[in-house]
């Protein structure tokens, strides 16, 4: 039986036939395969897969060549997804693009969302043709689906199988079955997003974890912006912190391959970093046409995501996502939940660097307590001592032990000034401390003495506090530290020596800065852990350089000789 155009469905199952509760013959003989169907789309809860057994089931009730379900975007109108049936995938890439649901049938139907069965779709009005290698069609027929009152979208079969128009058993077994798409649908959304709330607690609770655990700040920055990249499905995960000169600043990057961006500003001139700076989020559909971007480094990402930082009135820092150019824009609710993610990051934020303070404060207390012990206690025997030997120095008749005490008396003055030296060291506060890079590798090597019970030996080559950076000087302190840690640590060393050498090339002939710090220790055992020399790596190939390891100065190359190079 055919049926004429139409787009107002009948008001119930058709009567005519023998049907005992009123149902048509042909009807009642579906109803088993209608039931099957329904069971089959409620099986499983992966929204994409719910889609496709959807419209599989659709084809085969309706007896079509085609089915397709049109996904409406609610934020932006047109299509979202667009999920088909009877179409090979190579025949969708001779088509390209699916639609988009603005123009066309498919528009019009989401504007007005009622039944539409068309005898030839050519011949409607509203139809604007076939885009290339787009298989013909004729039949049709197109229902809406609502989830809770909503219209979720519409589900088409077209192309009757051996021919003619749909029947209206074709519409009321489609109609039934896109109310049951409907339930099943909801139930895989519900499903997705309750999946995806779930994915960004874990990834809350993991950047608060890794931000208290005591470690160093910037590799904890990089588990925010990799735990961020991560849950938005986005190209790269940046962190940036208020610049001294203004704007924001790259100090943490999470991309594939790894970013070059480490260490840029973003200018305040720049709308999005004016809008974070007052504390507002900033979302950009296509960062490449967004005026608010200005630089080349925003401009060559599509939808980005830009949140700040903030805690208690404090702005901290902002939490970049940007995804590929052409990905699909972050949904409401990936909005919502990044900012939430946002909140809680920089909440660990501030209680990881009130732990610092406190960790400070803890060290400068027991430095202080050190300094007055060897002042009052062992300077003052040292002195004592001294005094003794040099009355026995004088007292003394034969010329062998005078020249002994003379020389004990010699090294005690020595010893005295050194401990004067560590004393005044300890004593020196963070703001006293000289900014020149080798000051500064001088001061961590000084600071790993006490741990590591001796002093490691130093040696500079170069113009060290002129040629290296700001930038690559910062990172080359964090490995340095990074490596006299890892030796006092796992080396049971007995020495180490660090040379900071301003003059060496890379392989490509680049001038550049090379770190190494080795010890006479036990060695890198084989299956040991790597997470210290990852790190290593990781802050010198965000530069442009590269870090390996090796053996060190010990007897028969033993111990470990640690290299970390980065262009200048």
């Amino acid at each position: 039986m055919s049926a004429p155009d139409s787009t107002d469905p009948p008001e119930g199952p058709p009567a005519e036939g023998s049907g005992g509760h009123g149902l048509s013959a042909e009807f009642t003989a579906r109803v088993p395969q209608l039931l099957e169907a329904m069971r089959s789309i409620g099986t499983g809860l992966e929204l994409h897969a719910t889609l496709n057994r959807i419209c599989e089931t659709a084809a085969g009730l309706a007896g079509a060549r085609y089915a397709a379900i049109g996904v409406v975007d609610q934020e932006r109108g047109g299509l979202s997804d667009f999920v088909t049936h009877g179409v090979t995938e190579e025949e969708a890439a001779r088509i390209g693009g699916a639609p988009d649901g603005r123009t066309g049938l498919l528009g019009a139907l989401i504007e007005d969302a009622r039944v539409v069965r068309l005898t030839d779709l050519t011949t409607d009005p509203r139809f604007a043709g076939f885009p290339p290698h787009h298989p013909p069609m004729r039949a049709f027929l197109g229902v809406p689906v609502q989830v809770q009152g909503e219209i979720f979208g519409n589900l088409y079969v077209a192309e009757k199988t051996g021919g003619g128009a749909f029947t209206d058993g074709d519409l009321h077994m489609v109609q039934v079955l896109s109310t049951e798409a409907g339930i099943a649908i909801n139930n895989a959304r519900l499903y997705e997003a309750a999946r995806q709330r779930e994915r960004w607690i874990d990834g809350s609770v993991a950047v608060t974890t890794a931000l208290l655990a005591g470690g160093d700040a910037d590799e904890a920055l990089t588990v925010v912006a990799e735990q961020a990249r991560h849950l938005a499905d986005s190209a790269a995960g940046v962190v940036m912190l208020p610049a001294a000169e203004g704007g924001l600043e790259v100090v943490a990057v999470s991309s594939d391959p790894p970013s070059e961006v480490l260490g840029m500003i973003a200018p305040p001139e720049s709308g999005a970093v004016t809008a974070l700076l007052a504390g507002d989020p900033v979302f950009v559909d296509d960062s490449a046409s967004d005026p608010r971007m200005i630089t080349d480094m925003g401009r060559r990402f599509g939808p980005s995501m830009m949140l700040p930082l903030r805690s208690g009135g404090r702005l901290l820092g902002a939490l970049a996502m940007p995804r590929e150019r052409g990905a699909r824009p972050f949904s409401a609710a990936e909005r919502s939940l990044a900012a939430r993610f946002a909140s809680q990051a920089a909440l660990a934020l501030m209680m990881a660097d009130a732990q610092r303070d406190r960790e400070r404060l803890a060290v400068f207390e027991d430095r202080d307590r050190i300094a007055r012990d060897l002042h009052d206690l062992v300077i003052q025997r040292l002195f004592a001592t001294g005094m003794m030997l040099e009355g026995a120095h004088r007292q003394s008749a034969a010329p062998g032990v005078r020249e002994g005490v003379g020389k004990a008396v010699g090294e005690l003055d020595v010893t005295i000034q050194e401990i004067r030296t560590a004393i005044f060291a300890l004593q020196q506060g963070a703001a006293e401390a000289p900014s020149g890079l080798c000051s500064r590798v001088l001061r961590e090597i000084n600071m790993a003495a006490v741990p590591l019970g001796f002093k490691p030996t130093h040696r500079f080559r170069g113009p060290v506090d002129s040629a290296v950076g700001e930038l690559t000087g910062k990172n080359l302190i964090a490995a340095l530290r990074e490596a006299l840690s890892n030796a006092f640590r796992h080396a049971a060393a007995s020495q180490i020596h660090v040379e900071v050498d301003a003059t060496v090339l890379l392989d490509d002939g680049r001038p550049a800065v090379r770190l190494t710090v080795s010890d006479d220790g036990v060695g890198i055992p084989e299956g040991g852990r790597r997470s210290g020399l990852r790190n290593l790596s990781r802050r010198a190939e965000a530069l442009g350089g590269s870090s390996a390891y090796g053996p060190g100065f010990g007897d028969g190359g033993g111990g470990t000789a640690v290299v970390w190079e980065a262009p200048l």
